[in-house]
């Protein structure tokens, strides 16, 4: 028992450790583009600590959305937790609804042709049909 809760533990730090290594990564080609462009160069420490910043404020969201989701009694966040999430950023908020109703459309236009298909599939299906039932009678 105590074995496999050691596993579990270290399989969680191995997989935490890679997701903040992936951070770092992206936090440093951010850093150099940024530097680049403005021809200000930044530190090796400098990148670590906004990587580390980035890091601790992303598991500090993914917390929070997990308490709207279950203060909604809901076991699965969904947009509304995001809003919620971003709602004192006004640009980030209005990107985030204009994205999530880009989204809505999109699954309604594919819904929509997705149904038309199935019809237009029971229609050419149905005479096909009727011929052979003529044909065995």
């Amino acid at each position: 028992m105590e074995d496999e809760e050691g596993a579990d533990e270290q399989q969680q730090f191995s997989y935490q450790q890679r997701l903040k290594a992936a951070v770092h990564y992206t936090v440093g080609c951010l850093c150099e583009e940024v530097a680049s462009d403005r021809e200000v160069p930044l530190s090796k420490q400098t990148v670590a600590a906004i990587s580390e910043v980035t890091f601790r404020q992303c598991e500090n969201f993914a917390k929070d959305l997990e308490m709207f989701a279950r203060h909604a009694k809901r076991s699965t966040i969904n947009t509304e937790d995001v809003k919620l999430l971003a709602r004192r950023s006004n640009s980030l908020l209005r990107y985030i609804t204009e994205k999530n109703e880009e989204i809505a459309q999109f699954n309604l236009e594919r819904k929509a042709k997705k149904k038309k298909k199935l019809e237009d599939e029971n229609h050419s299906v149905q005479p096909a049909e009727a011929e052979v039932m003529e044909s065995e009678n």
